[in-house]
């Protein structure tokens, strides 16, 4: 993998939140293609959680300052920085005051999720692909970890479907057990095709449960990792009917080969 360049985008990184599935393989992948020499950068959302003193964030002007447009409102973007002690590896936090302040992930302290996820996630997807322009930075691979983050291949393949820059960048998506109960805002289906997003590309979105919003996801990338025990019959089925290359769950002693093969054999 050396010199590949991995751009890694995910709802929850360690050491920023609390280990889970999720928060664990988003470091641990991104850390064993920077050990073989691959070139990696780490996105996730600046929750107000984060505790911004401790890990060292600092907002890198040069890359806010713009407006990004979701359901018709401008929304200010902030990008912060800090890197993983120890790992030289660097994060990207995409931030806004509305949308991240709230001392919390995904849901209140009642556990109640919050009413704008939908709004959450389409500005993250739109923050990092804005940011990553702004770097000039072209991934070989893009490697989506996390609900949060299911949103960037649909804004990947339709509304900048244009984009030079990724005219040869590849999606894959690490699907986990991991959900919500409930479904996020009804209306999210027409915040996204506002965004002239096909219906086609979008359809499951009509009701935003968990699952459907994987399925979105998966429908919008080019290859698919299951990444935990115990998915749901009908999302393990619709990812072996998807027609997408897929590779079943390695567990962590094996992992590590079995991305790299991944990434290599179907993706570079």
């Amino acid at each position: 993998m050396k010199d590949k360049r991995i751009l890694y985008v995910s709802s929850e990184v360690v050491p920023y939140l609390a280990e889970n599935e999720v928060s664990l393989m988003s470091y641990d992948v991104p850390k064993m293609i920077n050990d073989q020499g691959g070139q990696i950068r780490i996105f996730m959302p600046r929750y107000g959680n984060i505790n911004e003193r401790r890990h060292q964030l600092h907002e890198v002007i040069r890359l806010s300052g713009m407006n990004l447009v979701v359901n018709d409102l401008d929304m200010p973007l902030i990008i912060k920085v800090a890197s993983i002690p120890k790992e030289r590896i660097q994060v990207y936090f995409i931030d806004n005051e509305e949308y991240f302040k709230r001392k919390a992930t995904f849901a209140d302290e009642e556990g109640v999720m919050y009413p704008d996820n939908d709004e959450r996630a389409i500005f993250f997807a739109k923050g990092v692909v804005e940011t990553v322009k702004k770097l000039n930075w072209v991934p070989d691979i893009i490697h989506v970890h996390g609900w949060m983050a299911a949103m960037l291949p649909v804004y990947m393949k339709h509304y900048y479907k244009n984009e030079a820059l990724f005219s040869d960048t590849k999606i894959v998506t690490s699907v986990y057990s991991q959900s919500f109960d409930g479904t996020l805002d009804v209306g999210m289906i027409n915040k996204v095709r506002f965004d002239g997003i096909p219906y086609e590309a979008i359809s499951e979105l009509e009701v935003p449960n968990y699952e459907n919003i994987i399925k979105t996801t998966i429908r919008n990338s080019d290859a698919v990792i299951i990444a935990s025990e115990g998915l749901s019959p009908s999302l393990t089925k619709f990812i072996e009917s998807s027609n997408k290359p897929f590779l079943p769950l390695k567990h962590k002693e094996e992992f590590a080969v079995a991305y790299t093969e991944f990434y290599n054999n179907m993706l570079l």
